[in-house]
């Protein structure tokens, strides 16, 4: 059954006109008066709808029955990320949102190719959020992950979300060095996990060519790159390296 996120109030009985995403999409399935579709809000559960009538610009809807399916990993993963450059951030948006990552804090690192602010900044914002509800649409997922505005690795260390500081959350930088302990062994017992990571490394140190990673990060979220442990004067003592004995 198609999947459509609508960012209307639903609910059961509820006669909807669907968003102008939706209805397009809607559209350009052919579907028709009688077709039924799942609808969600992305704040969880799902809502079976039934097409009542298919205008050329607009489509309207009744809601049916709400199901409260959850889709979501036990262990709430966000991601602050280095921004990589061209379009492997809409990749990374994707990738993430499909395999279960929370939330996405997209990073000015030091070497990030993309610099972004103003309008500019707000206008890819947009771009990000609408791929991660599109990924939602596809995967299955019922609760759509936040992407927030860019920022640089100084202001979000300065003010990071009191979620991340919370005795039950795990901070952890990602690195490829020797030595390191696998992210699973650093998650265990924890209701969310926190990952530093950036686009061609979150320091101004020189880029080293990492060695094969001690763990797979697949079974928890693909990664389009690595970094390397930032020095001391990047560091919050909040935040744990993997690579620390």
């Amino acid at each position: 059954m198609p999947r459509f996120h609508c960012s209307l109030p639903l609910a059961s009985g509820a006669d909807v006109t669907l968003p102008p995403m939706a209805a397009r999409h809607v559209q350009v399935l052919r579907l028709q008066p009688g077709d039924e579709v799942t609808l969600f809000d992305g704040h969880g559960g799902e809502y079976t709808a039934t097409v009542t009538r298919m205008g050329r610009s607009d489509v309207a809807v009744q809601v049916g029955a709400h199901a409260a399916t959850e889709r979501e990993a036990p262990v709430a993963v966000h991601l602050i990320s280095g921004m990589p450059a061209n379009e492997r951030m809409d990749w990374l948006v994707e990738k993430a949102t499909e395999l279960g990552a929370a939330s996405l804090q997209p990073l000015a690192a030091a070497r990030s190719v993309i610099k972004l602010s103003g309008e500019r900044a707000d206008k890819r914002k947009e771009r990000w959020q609408a791929i991660a509800i599109s990924a939602c649409e596809q995967c299955g997922r019922n609760r759509v992950p936040g992407v927030h505005a860019p920022v640089s690795l100084s202001e979000w260390l300065k003010k990071p979300p009191a979620e991340a500081l919370a005795a039950d959350a795990v901070r952890v930088v990602l690195s490829l060095r020797e030595g390191n302990r696998p992210l699973r062994e650093l998650a265990a017992g924890a209701r969310s996990v926190w990952i530093l990571h950036g686009p061609e490394g979150v320091s101004h140190r020189t880029r080293k060519t990492p060695p094969s990673p001690p763990a797979s990060l697949r079974q928890v979220l693909a990664i389009a790159c690595y970094a390397p442990k930032p020095p001391p004067s990047h560091r919050s003592p909040n935040w744990f390296f993997p690579d620390a004995q």
